[in-house]
């Protein structure tokens, strides 16, 4: 059994933003462990996509 190890776990949580509204985004925590006691949390990273909104003005080519 090891003393200290690290461990990456990611679960989808729910993220209000206030141009987009309610989100799903998968969110992955690097987190170090001692004997199987959460230490220290490493790094957060959230996966979220926001692209931009169409525009019906840009999508005419020929005006």
């Amino acid at each position: 059994m090891k003393l200290i190890y690290i461990k990456r776990e990611s679960n989808i949580k729910e993220l209000y933003r206030t141009r987009t509204g309610l989100m799903k985004s998968k969110v992955t925590s690097i987190t170090k462990y001692f004997i199987g006691i959460p230490v220290k949390t490493i790094h957060t990273y959230k996966q979220i996509y926001q692209g931009r909104k169409n525009n019906a003005i840009e999508k005419m080519l020929f005006i």
